[in-house]
């Protein structure tokens, strides 16, 4: 009896297990069609093959949760319709600034193009543009600014974060509600999470601050809206005369992520008065619309402001998935193609593609300097190894890498024959690149450049050059793991 009692759990064990590899064959193929069926990059497409191939029920259920890039139907109808009403407004300001084009230099031509094509803005002269490097000083900045204010506030972050100054701010916001300034506040859902679980929302709303939640993660609809697309724009508008952009969000660097232990991070934040403070309020307006679920219409847009004594050429650059798609990625390839004589890149996460690699190889090969500067220590220790995957090929092409030890380097910037710049909350990887909503300033100023240039001459002051040789002789297990986790660098 016991014999034929085992046969027939041995037979049925076989036959579950049958069951289960035909069930695991065809949702791995079927997720594999469901990969190539989109035209990605192809470093991304094989790297999700590889992940659900290899551990098909994580790799699947991330798939489910981020493989695909929607924002939802409901915000994608959305956004296409106010994109058509957008467009009209931005038409409009490239007639009403066509002769502001002729003060480009030569060199900028092309990039000013590219960048305002496709709903984007144009290149604006008479501007007064200041950069700062201290977070607490940029702070107080904000607090006086908030003070000073008389009709508006916009702010749009990624990452509120409680404590020290940035709390000041907050303080700061509700008086001047109080006062009757109009104050509207949007910051991403996941990235001030912990913000939005303070009694801070309630404090504003009772001192009537308007405040909207961008991208909502909400549970149950991961398969129609993707959970890590996120806003990533740093923009803080005064009277739509005054704006700051930059790297830097909303936090107090001596309470911000402490317990990471890569040391206080390290931002800078541009002060903009003058005309072209209108295009970062005009994309303030149109993300608060997006978001906002009361608003369906994109149409109240406040006139620009006048000309400022400044006489700097500068450009609002916005991108992000959906709308603008992919200009982001074509703007950073055009700069990198465009620059002659030195190029120099400050990111704290360094994951380009095998694209944007070879325009930077090409640089160095006809005979640009090439200078990359990236945080020794990486609050992503995934994206730390990643990223030192590219070495060895930078490094043979001639590049110059130097990786930071005062903190983490968070400034994110690209200097191009000291003449132009790409200065905002742009990273050099694949989310700000595909997946996240941007924001930068292009300036077409030598003055303004010298001082970057300053600025990240103390970068590399505090900095260690990668040294070639002692690189290739690190430990073979290194290699293997930075060589592991670029197979996953397209994901991240």
């Amino acid at each position: 009896m016991s014999d034929l009692i085992n046969l027939f759990l041995k037979h049925a064990f076989e036959l579950n297990l049958n069951w289960l590899l035909l069930i695991h064959f065809f949702l791995v193929t079927y997720f594999i069609g469901v990969i190539i069926s989109v035209r990605r990059p192809v470093g991304v497409a094989f790297a999700w093959i590889f992940i659900v191939m290899t551990f098909p029920v994580m790799g699947i259920s991330l798939y489910v949760l981020i493989g695909e890039r929607p924002v939802g139907r409901k915000l994608t109808r959305k956004i296409i319709r106010m994109n058509k009403e957008y467009a009209a407004i931005t038409e409009d300001m490239r007639k009403r600034y066509l002769a502001d084009k002729q003060q480009l230099p030569l060199e900028g031509r092309a990039l000013s193009l590219l960048a305002e094509s496709k709903n984007g803005s144009p290149v604006i002269a008479g501007n007064k543009i200041e950069l700062f490097t201290n977070s607490l000083e940029i702070l107080q900045h904000f607090i006086d600014e908030i003070n000073q204010a008389k009709e508006t506030l916009h702010l749009e972050f990624y990452i509120w974060a409680l404590g020290g100054d940035a709390d000041r701010v907050g303080e700061a916001m509700i008086a001047a509600a109080k006062r009757g300034v109009v104050c509207q506040v949007l910051l991403d859902s996941l990235g001030s999470k912990d913000w939005f679980k303070s009694g801070w929302p309630n404090r504003f709303r009772s001192a009537g601050i308007q405040i909207t939640e961008a991208l909502p993660i909400q549970i149950g609809r991961f398969q129609f809206r993707r959970a890590d697309l996120r806003l990533h724009r740093k923009i803080f508008v005064i009277d739509n005369s005054i704006v700051w952009t930059g790297s830097m969000n909303l936090v107090d660097p001596r309470t911000f992520k402490q317990d990471s232990g890569v040391g206080e991070w390290v931002d800078a934040m541009v002060r903009i008065e003058g005309p072209v403070a209108s295009q970062f309020e005009l994309t303030f307006s149109f993300d608060w619309s997006v978001d906002n679920p009361k608003i369906m219409h994109f149409n109240n847009v406040a006139p620009a402001s006048a000309t400022v004594e400044g006489q700097v050429l500068a450009q609002e650059f916005s991108s992000g998935p959906v709308y603008r798609d992919d200009i982001l990625y074509q703007v950073l390839l055009s700069a990198i193609m465009d620059a002659r004589e030195e190029l120099i890149i400050t990111t704290p996460y360094f994951g380009p593609d095998d694209g944007l690699i070879q325009a930077l190889m090409a640089a160095a090969g006809r005979g640009v300097k090439v200078t990359l500067i990236v945080p020794k220590l990486n609050d992503s220790t995934l994206v730390a190894w990643s990223s030192r995957s590219f070495y060895t090929d930078l490094m043979s092409a001639g590049i110059n890498i130097a990786e930071f030890h005062g903190g983490l380097l968070h400034t994110k910037s690209l200097l191009i024959d000291q003449r132009v710049a790409i200065f905002g909350s742009v990273n050099f990887d694949q989310r700000s690149l595909r997946l996240n909503f941007e924001i930068s300033l292009i300036v077409y100023n030598q003055e303004f450049c010298a001082k970057l240039e300053t600025l990240i001459e103390s970068y590399l002051a505090q900095s260690d050059m990668v040294d070639s040789v002692a690189w290739a002789k690190r430990p073979r297990w290194r290699v293997l793991l930075e060589n592991a986790a670029h197979l996953v660098s397209p994901l991240l």
